[in-house]
């Protein structure tokens, strides 16, 4: 049976050798990722940039000992955003989220980019209010694009479990976003140009697909 290489180990030892390209690349390559798992985990951009740039440091320090084969550099990481992500919520009392108002607007169809933003607006305040492990199990396979497999592994959880954790959570969203759901028109209207990443997005939320 072949073993699988992990893509980042030759650039995890380049890091950890000091190698100055080599760190450029390692931020280039999962800050952003970083970002986008503690955007969705926290629902604040300020705390998400602590965040990744905390992980990020995290994985600067470990490249030097780390050794290869005992896991996937990129699995690793995620595991600390999701802990430093976690150390923050335990902090807060609440997540504060501004929820756009719902209702149908009588007037004229809105600016096709505005719609957009405003559904980009309701799939994150609807992810944020969800309970924390529907919601990293959605970001992780959702968002973060990992295989079942792995996101089950990273949250130290079996496959049935995690899949029973996206089925809650995808039911809980298709409650909150039932008027721009796929059936609504809304998601494929193109008059009103709803076929933006965030309208598919949530449209895949929607379907259970990814």
């Amino acid at each position: 049976m072949a073993t699988t290489v992990d893509p980042d180990e030759d650039l995890v030892r380049r890091v950890g050798e000091g190698d100055p390209a080599a760190i450029q690349a390692m931020v280039a390559r999962k800050l952003p990722r970083m970002l986008s798992l503690a955007r969705r985990m926290l629902g604040d951009a300020a705390e998400a940039e602590d965040v990744a740039q905390e992980a990020m440091l995290r994985a600067w320090r470990q490249a030097p000992r780390w050794t290869p084969g005992q896991a996937r550099f990129d699995t690793w990481l995620h595991r600390v955003g999701l802990n430093l992500c976690y150390d923050r919520l335990r902090r807060r009392r609440e997540i504060a989220t501004d929820v756009l108002p719902d209702g149908v607007d009588d007037g004229p169809a809105p600016d096709r980019g505005l719609l957009a933003a405003e559904t980009g607006a309701r799939v994150e305040a609807a992810l944020a209010r969800l309970p924390e492990r529907q919601r990293e199990a959605i970001v992780l396979c959702h968002y973060q694009e990992l295989g079942n497999i792995e996101a089950a592994a990273l949250m130290e959880i079996s496959v049935e479990a995690l899949e029973s954790l996206l089925s809650r959570g995808r039911r809980a969203l298709r409650t909150a976003l039932a008027d721009i759901a796929p059936h609504s028109g809304v998601a494929r209207d193109g008059r009103q140009g709803m076929r933006g990443r965030a309208a598919e997005r949530a449209e895949r939320l929607w379907r259970g697909t990814r």
